[in-house]
C-alpha cells in the first residue's frame, strides 16, 4: 500500500510579498504608476473631501485612478470586478 505525505488544509501560511517588486520597469501597470506619482497633478481632487477634522479617513485618489486605468485596460469596467481584484491579484495589489 502506498504512503502519502500527509496534508493539512487547516494550517495558515504567510507569505511576503514586496509590492514595489511587483512593477516592472518596462511594463504598462509600471508606466501608469509612475505617471500617476510623478507627472499628474492631482490636487485638483482635494477640495471635494472635507474629512480635514472629522469623518474617515478617504481613500487617495491616485490609488483610485490607478485601479481604474489599469482595469479599463485589461477590459475591466464593472466596479464589483475591480474590487475582486484588488483582492485577488497581485498587480492590482501593489497598485492600490
Amino acid at each position: 500500500m502506498p504512503r502519502f505525505k500527509a496534508y493539512n488544509y487547516d494550517q495558515n501560511a504567510m507569505v511576503v510579498i514586496n509590492y514595489q517588486d511587483q512593477l516592472q520597469p518596462g511594463t504598462f501597470e509600471h508606466a501608469v504608476h509612475y505617471l500617476i506619482e510623478h507627472k499628474l497633478d492631482l490636487s485638483v481632487f482635494h477640495p471635494k473631501y472635507r474629512n480635514d477634522a472629522t469623518g474617515r479617513l478617504a481613500y487617495d485618489p491616485a490609488i483610485l485612478l490607478k485601479i481604474i486605468l489599469f482595469a479599463y485596460s485589461k477590459g475591466i469596467t464593472s466596479s464589483r470586478e475591480m474590487q475582486w481584484c484588488c483582492e485577488t491579484n497581485i498587480i492590482f495589489k501593489a497598485l492600490s
